[in-house]
């Protein structure tokens, strides 16, 4: 979206009528995100079972750690066999694997990616520019910590990480989610204005709304 369609303006709607449009506001929830505890029942157990057997992944890759997620669609690693599938938009996915570096720039998609995911859902961290910055660590754009930002359910170390540690960090990721802790989502809820003001003091253009729903 372009900066001046951010603007207030005056539209025509269908019928002749003259209103006025904020898009900040009109077209995008400004309800902050609710924390859904989850159950103790045995039921929630199943679905936490087959959450981490339904593991569809939004991948984010600005570096050379993106490469690594290729092989594993592969017949040599085939993910597929661990319930691990690769989806094209956030709306279909419930894990965000984020490879490589993040500039500013990069992680104000980051947060409308993750913010327009369904819950619950769980975030990656792959590589050791998302750990500490990696070989970028005293940039003047890079970020150092993701999980100021995001909350990471789990790192997979590394420079790069080779697909075997890929396998290795989604079954960590399986192992968290049918313990019932992967609250990463609730996490975000309940810390969300912690969150939000460490976002915006890196993000100096902030031209989006607080979520992006």
């Amino acid at each position: 979206m372009d900066k001046k369609d951010l603007k207030k303006r005056t539209v025509t709607t269908p019928d002749g009528k003259k209103i006025e449009v904020d898009p900040m506001k009109d077209y995008f929830s400004q309800a902050k995100p609710k924390i859904h505890k989850p159950g103790k029942t045995v039921f929630e157990k199943f679905l936490d079972w087959a959450r981490a057997e339904s593991l569809w992944i939004l991948g984010f890759g600005t570096g050379c750690g993106a490469i690594e997620m290729r092989p594993l669609m592969t017949p040599r690693f085939d993910a597929f066999r661990y319930g691990i599938q690769w989806r094209p938009t956030p709306r279909q996915s419930n894990v965000f694997v984020i490879a490589g570096y993040l500039s500013v720039k990069t992680l104000k998609r980051v947060i409308r990616s993750y913010e327009q995911m369904q819950g619950p859902k769980y975030v990656v961290a792959l590589g050791s520019c998302t750990i500490n910055g990696g070989m970028y660590w005293d940039s003047y754009n890079t970020i150092n910590r993701l999980d100021y930002y995001l909350p990471v359910d789990i790192y997979i170390a590394g420079c790069m990480p080779r697909p075997e540690s890929l396998l290795a960090g989604f079954e960590e990721l399986k192992k968290l989610i049918k313990q019932g802790k992967g609250e990463g989502a609730n996490i975000y809820a309940e810390k969300f204005d912690w969150y939000k003001n460490n976002q915006k003091q890196i993000i100096k253009d902030w031209d989006m709304p607080d979520y992006n729903w």
